[in-house]
């Protein structure tokens, strides 16, 4: 933990603590000479500053506030070094987040540098593709790339990213990021590539309010319900209460039990099932669950995962009509529209909630969202033995880590055109931890992913409920920090394993296979994938992969 990150523990910011920051920023401005002091009030006054643009609870940040943000952010120290450069930047453009974002963000690095960002907008289910087919064809023509862990295996495996130099690992504060984002994440053989603006794991997002409702309560309880009506903790009870709760009412909104993703969407579906799956596969004894280790023979087909699709399939009765064409973004809107009280989502949902324009719970205190690690299972799936295993501890509960989070690499092409040094220098202005703290609190795609951002007493100061952001920070850590993962494999061709299973498990959501003919098909599909790479290859990167 750094200096600044204790003090901003230590800090409340309050009026008090942001004009002494102001002070600081005015003498660094300045270009007095100051001591390490100035320093970190410079740093809190920024962040009182950018909490604050434009407050939790008022909407969408504008274009005009992300302009400021970006500005007050900037670092660098390469003002007017890369005039008449241009650097490519190939990134996501989900609509308001990621490249829609990250765009006026960038604003000031421009003007101060003098360089021009070319954008490439890719849609999330398109984006590996569209990066597997220019490392095919060799046509690589961005200098920077927005990936995510999940593709090291073929992006750094593949020798196609530049090392990062010292200078940005200083300037972005590198030993500030969590336990899952620090080394061997990011790093080939020993060196580091990823500049990490996101960590992801899957957290368990739930309305509050409904599962505090005494009028369900007592009609749970009369229908013969097993335990106290209140938040699920384990996949059966999830399943129990989204059959419930259909044609109930809380709020002024139609209730809906758990909202499933059943859409192929590029590999990221894959996610939301193996959300699922984790608490029945991933066996706290052992670090492997895709994939046999020794063999690399698919497990995807052993009866954990079965049970995880036809849990889906249960449970899709109960659920908003026309849910079989949900992709991941329709999960999205339909939980932050009121209409699915469970979500297993991306952490990013805990700030959207008061900070998006159009969500049901801005301005409606009686809607309550908290947040919880994913259900576990009342036992799981043991793949030496063939057996169920009923843990003396307990459900079995296992985080998804879910791509391992968004990072920038600059590309070995970034060099060979001469925008190397211009690459890494945008990289460490979105990297950078005043920075990241907003993109955290704000819509962006991002969720927490440095120790700094969970400073409470931040979020409040920036608008946030107590009790809301408390919920969420916990939730998020102990995503985090739980021992028992079901960590992305950094292995050549994953995602093209995670697309070959979107299919079948959209046909067994669909009723048109059953669960095990659609997991067979998948593990056969795997099997092929893994010829085709290499099975001794991809043996070793498998087991290496276990072993960091």
């Amino acid at each position: 933990m750094t200096h600044l990150d204790a003090r901003l523990r230590r800090q409340p910011l309050t009026r008090r603590t942001v004009v002494k920051a102001a002070v600081g920023t005015a003498l660094c401005t300045t270009g007095i000479a100051g001591k390490s002091y100035r320093r970190a009030l410079a740093d809190e006054g920024v962040r009182a500053q950018i909490l604050a643009i434009p407050g939790a609870g008022k909407g969408n940040p504008t274009e005009a506030d992300m302009e400021k943000v970006g500005e007050l952010c900037l670092r660098t120290q390469n003002r007017g070094k890369f005039a008449g450069q241009t650097v490519t930047f190939m990134g996501i453009n989900n609509p308001g987040f990621h490249d829609n974002v990250f765009r006026p963000l960038c604003r000031a690095w421009e003007d101060a540098t003098g360089a021009t960002i070319r954008w490439i907008d890719v849609t999330q289910d398109a984006i590996f593709g569209k990066f597997q087919q220019a490392t095919t064809t060799g046509t690589i023509e961005f200098d920077v790339l927005e990936g995510g862990v999940a593709w090291e295996g073929d992006l750094l495996g593949g020798g196609l990213a530049l090392a990062m130099p010292d200078w940005v690992k200083q300037q972005v504060e590198i030993d500030d990021y969590v336990k899952s984002l620090q080394l061997p994440v990011g790093t080939w053989d020993g060196t580091l590539y990823r500049l990490s603006i996101d960590a992801d794991t899957h957290l368990f997002n739930v309305r509050a309010d409904v599962f505090a409702d005494p009028d369900l309560a007592a009609r749970w309880t009369s229908s013969g319900g097993a335990g106290p009506w209140g938040i699920p903790t384990t996949w059966p009870q999830v399943q129990a209460a989204t059959a419930f709760l259909k044609g109930t009412e809380t709020n002024g909104l139609d209730n809906y039990g758990i909202i499933d993703v059943c859409q192929p969407g590029g590999g990221f579906s894959w996610y939301f099932y193996a959300s699922r799956a984790a608490a029945y596969v991933k066996h706290p004894a052992e670090r492997a669950w895709l994939f046999d280790p020794a063999t690399m023979a698919p497990r995807i087909d052993n009866p954990g995962f079965v049970r995880a699709v036809q849990d889906v399939v249960d449970a899709l009765p109960f659920e908003p009509v026309d849910q079989l064409g949900a992709d991941m973004g329709t999960t999205f809107t339909e939980f932050l529209g009121g209409q699915g009280t469970m979500a297993a989502w991306w952490g990013d949902l805990g700030s959207v909630v008061y900070t998006y324009d159009g969500t049901v719970f801005l301005g409606n205190p009686a809607l309550q969202v908290r947040f919880a690690v994913l259900p576990g299972a009342p036992a799981v799936f043991n793949a030496g033995t063939g057996e169920w295993d009923t843990l003396p501890s307990g459900p079995n509960v296992a985080s998804n880590t879910a791509s391992g989070g968004w990072g920038l690499y600059v590309m070995q092409a970034a060099a060979q055109r001469g925008v190397g040094e211009t690459a890494w220098d945008l990289a460490a202005h979105l990297g950078g931890p005043d920075l990241s703290l907003w993109l955290s609190c704000y819509p962006s795609g991002m969720q927490p992913y440095r120790y700094s951002h969970f400073d409470i007493d931040a979020w409040v100061a920036a608008g946030y409920p107590r009790d809301h952001v408390q919920s969420y920070l916990t939730a998020t850590r102990a995503a985090y920090d739980t021992p028992n993962v079901a960590a992305e494999p950094r292995i050549p061709g994953i995602f093209r394993y995670y697309i070959a299973a979107e299919e079948p498990l959209a046909r067994a959501f669909a009723g048109e296979i059953g669960a095990q003919e659609a997991m067979d098909a998948a593990a056969q599909s795997w099997d092929e994938i893994t010829d085709q790479l290499g099975r001794d290859r991809q043996i070793k990167a498998y087991q290496d992969t276990l072993l960091a």
